[in-house]
């Protein structure tokens, strides 16, 4: 039956995503919004209701290991394989905003929950916990991302033509329907995914960290995976780069914020590895987009071999 709903999930999320990137991007031509700032917010939000789901649930259930093995293994698979994939079907072109200002705020938020992480490293507790005033600081963090995004809208929206809505040819509601059930859709389809995955996981004797490092944070990015790739099977490559960095962001200061503040996080030491692998691998991505200001196959090819290698290692680690 796990196999069953499993595949419902993968349905879900592959139509779910096709209508919310349809919906979304005619929304922004009729609001004069560039494809990159919905990537960077709408979409990546979206995206990221899976993981805040579980996250919070998580947090609430005591199960720090999962709360951050979803969030740094979710932000790991955006970089390496949604990026990755996404770049191997069409090559995407990274504008120069976004590798001076969206990368480096990943990348910044990657250190910041490293270092909000290491009580026993920096002041000698007795345990690295991520406590409720942590997950504020985090949440600060958030604030001033989301003010730095609506200056870029409100600067945005002032230097494009105000004509261009009517290249849109079909009506606000329609859009808003595919918008809202796509994203629907997205979440509902994540859910099944990642519970009739976790499921079948610790069935074959998987510990609950590692669920948490693998097939939750899999599942929970897949929406990321197939929004960004269906969105560069439509051309609309701004959005995919920005719906990957946008997600990366969200997913440490908007859902590991969340988490912390709902419930305070005991870590396993062995999440230190991977947090320092998440910051190797986004300063990997600001080399790859610095070089022709694209991201080619071969990078997308080199990302996804990065990915399979993190997998066999922390499968034998564990």
């Amino acid at each position: 039956m796990s196999y069953i709903i499993l595949l419902a999930g993968f349905v879900l999320l592959i139509k779910g995503a096709d209508y919310f990137v349809e919906g979304a991007s005619n929304i922004a031509i009729k609001l004069s919004v560039s494809p990159l700032l919905v990537g960077l917010t709408i979409v990546a939000f979206g995206t990221s209701s899976p993981e805040a789901t579980v996250s919070i649930l998580a947090a609430l259930e005591e199960n720090a290991g999962m709360v951050l093995g979803n969030i740094v293994g979710s932000n790991i698979f955006n970089i390496t394989v949604v990026l990755g994939v996404t770049a191997m079907i069409a090559p995407l072109t990274v504008k120069s905003e976004t590798i001076r200002k969206e990368i480096p705020f990943s990348l910044l938020a990657a250190v910041v929950l490293l270092v909000l992480m290491a009580d026993v490293f920096l002041s000698g507790a007795v345990d690295n916990i991520v406590s409720r005033g942590d997950g504020l600081i985090i949440l600060l963090f958030f604030s001033v991302f989301l003010y730095y995004v609506f200056e870029m809208a409100m600067k945005n929206r002032a230097e494009m033509d105000e004509g261009r809505g009517s290249d849109v040819g079909s009506s606000w509601g329609k859009n808003i329907l595919w918008t809202v059930g796509g994203l629907a859709a997205i979440i509902f389809g994540g859910r099944l995914v990642v519970d009739s995955a976790t499921e079948i996981a610790l069935s074959l004797g998987m510990s609950e960290t590692l669920v948490g490092l693998t097939i939750v944070a899999i599942g929970t990015s897949l929406p990321e995976l197939i929004t960004s790739v269906t969105a560069a099977i439509r051309k609309q490559g701004d959005i995919a780069i920005g719906n990957a960095v946008g997600s990366c962001i969200f997913n440490i200061f908007f859902v590991a914020g969340s988490a912390a503040t709902v419930a305070p996080l005991t870590l396993d030491a062995k999440i230190f590895t991977d947090t320092w692998v998440m910051i190797l691998l986004t300063v990997l991505l600001l080399i790859f987009s610095r070089t022709r200001y694209s991201i080619g196959r071969v990078e997308g090819f080199v990302l996804v071999i990065a990915y399979t290698i993190y997998m066999v290692y922390i499968i034998i680690r564990n």
